[in-house]
């Protein structure tokens, strides 16, 4: 029996034959009748009990998420969302129910993964300007240094000299961009999270950097949560912490990007 058909089995359900929706480096996904399976090859520890762990703290908020059926080690089984129309009030709505979830500390408590990277869990994270320089930008500094060459230095300045404004922890998705947005017959849903406590301008950065929010999504968002100018103005700081995981999963071409932001903040 396949890793597919075996946490079909764990998780109570019969075997149907796999059709593939997506796959490669993070996750191999398959539609499985009325259930969705992800699993990968060579997860690291933790990386799918993490992620429904995130899914359910989401649903926890009111956001509408996948259903999680099983999770273990090799992969999660979830309710398969049937596709319907855009709807960008609805998911303007989901995304400031989140950010409407406030925390005590940053951090989480558990394993927290950015795709298949292990981020540090942070037994500290009262003050967020050493939280998300220790336990978020710096663990992928360390490992895309190489490619980054002459950058990482600059990267390093930048985080010495930037003072981002905070609003207080709050719940983030963790890696929001267009394609972890499912919209779905009973309106929009979020997959694929990344959960954890930090400021919020983390997610609006990922929001941005690749698109698929449209004008009609943030003016929504924006009367629910309204976004200070000083948090807009350091978005782009946190977009760094999204290209370094692409320097390191994709290689340099992700380098301009980072560059970019560096040139912005005089780095």
């Amino acid at each position: 029996m396949n890793r597919v058909g075996r946490l079909l089995s764990r998780a109570g359900l019969p075997s149907i034959e796999p059709i593939q929706l997506s796959g490669g480096m993070m996750g191999d996904v398959f539609r499985c009748g009325e259930w969705v399976v992800k699993t990968h090859h060579a997860p690291p520890h933790g990386l799918f009990p993490a992620e429904a762990k995130g899914l359910r703290a989401l649903a926890a908020t009111g956001a509408r998420v996948p259903r999680v059926r099983y999770a273990d080690e090799d992969g999660v089984v979830m309710a398969y969302l049937r596709p319907g129309p855009a709807d960008p009030l609805g998911l303007a709505e989901a995304v400031a129910t989140v950010h409407g979830a406030r925390g005590q500390r940053y951090g989480w408590d558990d394993a927290v993964f950015l795709g298949r990277f292990a981020l540090p869990v942070a037994a500290e994270g009262s003050r967020w300007r050493g939280f998300w320089a220790e336990s978020r930008v710096r663990p992928l500094l360390h490992v895309a240094r190489t490619i980054l060459g002459r950058l990482a230095p600059r990267v390093e300045a930048l985080l010495e000299r930037h003072e981002p404004p905070t609003e207080g922890p709050t719940l983030l998705h963790g890696d929001l961009w267009g394609g972890n947005v499912v919209m779905s017959d009973a309106g929009a849903a979020l997959i694929d999270p990344s959960v954890w406590y930090g400021e919020r301008g983390v997610d609006l950065a990922m929001m941005r950097l690749f698109g698929g929010f449209n004008a009609r999504f943030w003016a929504a968002y924006g009367e629910r949560l309204p976004i200070p100018r000083e948090v807009e103005a350091s978005i782009p700081f946190y977009q760094l912490y999204f290209l370094l995981v692409h320097v390191h999963f994709f290689g340099a071409g992700y380098c301009r990007g980072v560059e970019d932001v560096l040139r912005r903040y005089g780095c």
